[in-house]
């Protein structure tokens, strides 16, 4: 996508825009306006990004203050949790909670255990969403009140806490799911974009100018 952009429009067009509007686009069934004009980072940290995003095995009061440390309301946090309707998440990170947790449907733990053994098989992958992988519905939280969530910090959601009533709102009304999704993530795209001169607008999205 950056090349055919880069043919029509050189040095216009961020790799950050790209992936907003691609990210927005490859969902289907919802939309909203992405607000065009971010630039490019002339940096890259692993820990910075491992120290903003959310850890996952936070319980349910970690990830409301994760979330709030960055101006997010609990109700924004589950909508944006939503995305995990859709991906994959490699078998070391949900190891743990198909073998050691209890509040985990025993089928789904066990369905989940033919590709994910108690020891190797680390980058074998499983959908997080399994009844709708590719489609953005409110699946994810159908599959977090009936326990066959994927993740612990996805179950932490629906585990008899403030979130609960949420999540149920979700699970029957893919409408106003993707309407919260929508504006929570329009929220999310205005967090400290690099715009004006600060940072480039990269040539190469793989690397910096």
């Amino acid at each position: 996508m950056k090349s055919q952009v880069e043919n029509l429009c050189a040095g216009v067009v961020s790799r950050a825009d790209i992936l907003a509007v691609a990210g927005r686009d490859s969902l289907g069934g919802t939309s909203w306006t992405v607000q065009l004009g971010r630039r490019d980072s002339t940096t890259a940290s692993a820990s910075a990004a491992n120290t903003n995003i959310p850890f996952l095995a936070l319980n349910l009061t970690g990830l409301i203050s994760a979330f709030a440390n960055k101006g997010f309301a609990a109700k924004e946090m589950v909508a944006l949790s939503g995305s995990h309707t859709m991906g994959q998440a490699r078998c070391a990170v949900f190891r743990t909670r198909i073998y050691n947790e209890t509040n985990i449907d025993a089928s789904f733990a066990t369905s989940r255990k033919s590709n994910c053994p108690s020891a190797g098989g680390d980058d074998n992958l499983a959908p997080l969403d399994a009844s709708s992988p590719t489609s953005f519905d409110n699946a994810y939280f159908k599959n977090l009140v009936s326990k066959k969530s994927l993740l612990h910090s996805d179950q932490q959601l629906f585990i008899g806490g403030s979130t609960d009533a949420q999540v149920n709102a979700y699970s029957t009304d893919v409408g106003s799911f993707r309407t919260d999704f929508a504006n929570a993530t329009v929220k999310m795209g205005n967090l400290s974009p690099l715009t004006g001169t600060s940072g480039q607008i990269r040539t190469n999205c793989r690397k910096t100018n």
